[in-house]
């Protein structure tokens, strides 16, 4: 009778996983870029994985009431069974394979770039964003760690010609233009980090010394929110920005406000100027 309880106890936890997972409220946000693909290999990550699960406990269950404890049955002592362990192999390699081939198949097309993508850099420190994009020139200018300062905050060097039209966004807000594939290319000046906008799907560890990168291409105008996904120190809850995606008009205004890394030279050394005739 114990048996046939925890066999029965089984199967409603099976049945209860599959009613929760389709009733639960916690779900994932609307998409709002190109990179919908990755609901989808989500999707049927779930459903091997919970046709799996169901199975093993159904199995459970059947295994609990089929062998219960009975004094008149003698157990057989079969150590291996190469029949069984064929067929186990196939069928977990199938299962391996179709959880494998959709995630590669979305990772490369994560990291194969547009050649029209607009490139956006984005720097990460303790604990806040910076964001630079290129200027009339279309080219991002070079940049060198020995050149990062509290006047020079992204390292830019002011001999390369590129970098001069550079547009520095000193802010944790962001604009993009809706319909414009943008490539992150991503930086940190201190430890860890991770670009992450749940809405886009996208995300990235930004590690010190590399510039990671992806790509995406925003399908719809709002307003959304920038974590770090990746634990960072005692701030790292507060590193919050926003992306803002807009039309092409509210695009361009944003753009035309923005300084550009000749003139923020020449405003830093005004103001140093300033501060040395009043000492």
């Amino acid at each position: 009778m114990t048996a046939l309880i925890v066999a029965h106890i089984i199967i409603i936890i099976a049945v209860g996983s599959v009613v929760f997972h389709f009733w639960s409220p916690w779900w994932w946000t609307e998409v709002a870029s190109n990179w919908g693909n990755m609901d989808s290999t989500i999707l049927l990550t779930f459903w091997i994985t919970g046709f799996v699960f169901v199975a093993i406990l159904l199995f459970v269950a059947y295994c609990v009431w089929k062998f219960r404890y009975d004094k008149n049955r003698r157990a057989d002592y079969e150590p291996e069974n190469k029949k069984l362990e064929f067929h186990l192999t196939w069928v977990t390699a199938i299962g391996v394979a179709a959880l494998l081939a959709p995630g590669l198949i979305v990772w490369n097309k994560y990291v194969t770039v547009p050649e029209d993508a607009l490139k956006v850099e984005v720097l990460a420190y303790q604990w806040g964003w910076k964001y630079r994009l290129p200027g009339e020139d279309g080219i991002l200018g070079k940049t060198s760690i020995k050149y990062i300062s509290d006047e020079n905050p992204f390292g830019l060097i002011p001999e390369d010609e590129n970098s001069k039209d550079d547009l520095l966004v000193d802010s944790d807000e962001l604009h993009l233009e809706l319909g414009q594939s943008v490539k992150f290319e991503l930086r940190s000046i201190d430890v860890l980090h991770n670009f992450y906008v749940p809405q886009f799907r996208g995300k990235m560890d930004m590690v010190p010394g590399i510039i990671t990168f992806y790509w995406l291409t925003p399908t719809r105008t709002g307003d959304f929110e920038v974590l770090c996904a990746e634990y960072c120190g005692s701030g790292h809850y507060a590193m919050r920005g926003r992306v803002i995606v807009d039309e092409t008009k509210e695009y361009n205004d944003w753009i035309a406000q923005q300084i550009t890394f000749e003139k923020f030279l020449v405003e830093n050394s005004k103001e140093k100027t300033i501060k040395l005739v009043k000492n």
